[in-house]
């Protein structure tokens, strides 16, 4: 992801607009807000959509009632000003019906992201992410970082850091604490790493 701006004053309405119109001028463009800078979220690779894959199939096995949403974009941190596409929301299958472009996180048990292959990897998914989903009140953050082949589970959010972390490498088995209550067994991550 590539930082556009850094105009702190851009109002979300105008993020809004923008994020429409670039997603429909060029195939592929995702953009988030995050406190107050615009970025641009790189498209997910092949072995990225086998992971996302390969969770869907475990949250459906372990929790029926709830849908992993793919790319839904969210309002996120205090207030809801700030704007994410999390490459996957759990959360009842209908939470979102009705809602635009950016739904209320209110019904979101656990957001997901899956490391990419860019420059600034480190700062969005590790520190701007983790620190806006924990703003948002999102009970649990999966990121399955394929450049250290580990796997990090924050939970117990607190204002604007998550007061647990648990870090484990791939093919270790990490338990996803309630409200999602799984254990993944994270072997399988190893097959799509570089």
């Amino acid at each position: 992801m590539t930082a556009m701006t850094d105009h702190p004053h851009m109002l979300t309405e105008d993020f809004e607009d923008l994020a429409r119109i670039a997603a429909r001028e060029k195939e592929g463009m995702r953009l988030e807000f995050i406190d107050g800078v615009l970025r641009s979220k790189a498209m997910p690779d092949g072995d990225h959509g086998m992971i996302i894959q390969w969770l869907t199939r475990i949250c459906m096995q372990h929790r029926p009632e709830l849908w992993l949403h793919q790319g839904q974009g969210i309002k996120a941190q205090e207030y809801r000003a700030g704007r994410a596409i999390p490459d996957a929301a759990l959360a009842p299958s209908k939470a979102f019906v009705g809602q635009g472009d950016w739904v209320d996180p209110d019904p979101i048990l656990m957001v997901v992201e899956v490391t990419s292959w860019d420059s600034d990897i480190h700062r969005r998914d590790h520190v701007e992410k983790p620190q806006a989903y924990a703003e948002t009140g999102i009970p649990v953050y999966l990121l399955i970082d394929r450049a250290t082949c580990e796997i990090s589970v924050y939970s117990e959010p607190e204002g604007r850091r998550y007061a647990a972390v648990r870090t484990l490498p791939f093919g270790k088995n990490i338990e996803l604490p309630e409200p999602v209550g799984i254990t993944l067994q994270t072997e399988q991550l190893k097959d799509w790493v570089r």
